[in-house]
């Protein structure tokens, strides 16, 4: 074998290192993560701010990869052409087996090692394969112009949206592949759902109903105030004129106590104004104005003006991070097994939760958020009890009322029947 055979040979090698190389560094750049490259970059980490940095300009630096191992590739190709030609003195042999060598070294060697290799460790190999690739970069910059300018009259052509943002449902679903992998629990996984939707969610959606309103007349006698302060163990308390419909103001315990005895100020002076807001207002900006006004309560009114409900601070603060239990607060049961395939809940209930909790595909007609909506919609009236009704697999019995409200119903999940007894 002549020197310049062997020669040959070392350049064949050299250019399928470069091949890998640019193979793994294109893997490395698509597959990193780049929350924990910011991180370590905050911490003074220099090759981090390079990978960061490079990354900001990916589509040069996606075609500097491909132009770069195009280049190798083909280089490696022709090499090896000639060179198997010369060892078996025939064109035809020498170009087939040419053919056959290099696309299996070059797919061993060049794309699925350093691929998979690089898809394992792509910050580190990122970290690692920075420097070169912005020299290859630099050279190729002329190309790099040239292909920025057909990208963009391709994009003119096939009108490519430009539109990069994150849906929701997108950002919930990289949560859910984030918490597969291991990288947060599924408490963390759940706040940041909660997180997600919070910004979605309504006063309507949230809120104490009017009838469950434990609030004060302005001309209750001061030791009947003390005693609801006392029985319901609340800090605040909405005052009304007449009737709940017409809150004029709320109320604070460290107000209505003066060291260790109530207050001789009249109600009028320690009660602070409501804030309104309407059902259909996001809790998001509820909780603003809360901040704003350094208000804790918020009065939800109907289209009449009357009180539809209550929108505690406390109320908002849940929907991120779950029920917040106190020692003055009575720990309720919504959901109670009470036999085989049989349940108690409480119609106070989110509607949500029961479908959760029978595998029930969400009803899209329906306007209801509770329980107690959801089964009057189904009866038709207002229930009363004993009333029944079927719904799915589901047989529905209301156990228990007030007035026109359903506060309970039993639950019992039929079973399906084996195919074979119903053919029967």
């Amino acid at each position: 074998m002549s020197s310049g055979d062997i020669i040959t040979i070392i350049v064949m090698v050299l250019l399928v290192m470069l091949s890998a190389y640019f193979s793994a560094t294109e893997t490395a750049f698509s597959s990193m993560n780049k929350t924990r490259l910011r991180t370590q970059a905050d911490k003074g980490d220099r090759k981090a701010e390079r990978v960061l940095d490079l990354s900001e300009k990916y589509d040069s630096l996606l075609s500097t990869i491909l132009v770069g191992n195009n280049l190798v590739n083909i280089t490696l190709t022709s090499l090896a052409t000639l060179f198997f030609i010369k060892v078996m003195r025939s064109e035809s042999t020498g170009a087939t087996v040419a053919t056959a060598v290099s696309t299996v070294v070059v797919l061993i060697f060049g794309e699925i090692s350093p691929k998979s290799l690089a898809k394992e460790s792509p910050e580190k190999f990122a970290s690692f394969s920075a420097p070169l690739i912005r020299f290859f970069m630099f050279i190729l910059t002329p190309v790099n112009f040239l292909f920025s300018l057909w990208k963009k009259l391709l994009s003119k052509i096939f009108k490519v949206s430009e539109e990069k943002g994150m849906t929701p449902d997108e950002f919930i679903t990289l949560i859910d592949a984030v918490e597969e992998g291991g990288e947060i629990d599924s408490d963390e996984s759940e706040l940041l759902r909660s997180a997600v939707e919070f910004n979605e969610q309504e006063a309507e959606e949230i809120l104490t109903p009017r009838v469950n309103i434990e609030g004060v007349s302005e001309d209750t006698p001061k030791e009947e105030i003390a005693q609801v302060f006392t029985d319901t163990g609340f800090s605040r308390l909405p005052v009304y004129r007449e009737s709940i419909d017409n809150i004029i103001g709320v109320v604070h315990q460290k107000d209505f106590y003066d060291g260790a005895k109530i207050t001789d100020k009249p109600l009028s002076e320690i009660m602070k104004a409501p804030v309104y807001v309407t059902p259909t207002m996001k809790i998001m900006d509820i909780l603003k104005l809360l901040q704003k006004t350094k208000s804790h309560i918020a009065v939800v009114t109907d289209e009449f003006g009357g009180t539809l409900g209550i929108v505690t601070m406390e109320d908002i603060l849940e929907e991120l991070v779950g029920e917040i239990w106190d020692e003055h607060d009575e720990v309720i049961e919504e959901f109670t097994k009470i036999g085989e395939d049989t349940y108690k809940i409480k119609c106070s209930a989110d509607l949500d939760e029961l479908f959760e909790l029978f595998e029930l595909e969400e009803e899209e007609e329906s306007d209801s958020i509770t329980v107690s909506g959801w089964v009057m919609e189904q009866i038709g009236r207002v229930p009363v009890e004993g009333d029944t009704f079927s719904y799915d697999n589901l047989d529905v019995t209301v156990t228990s009322t007030d007035n026109q409200r359903v506060l309970e119903i039993t639950v019992k999940v039929r079973k399906e029947e084996p195919e074979e007894e119903k053919e029967l």
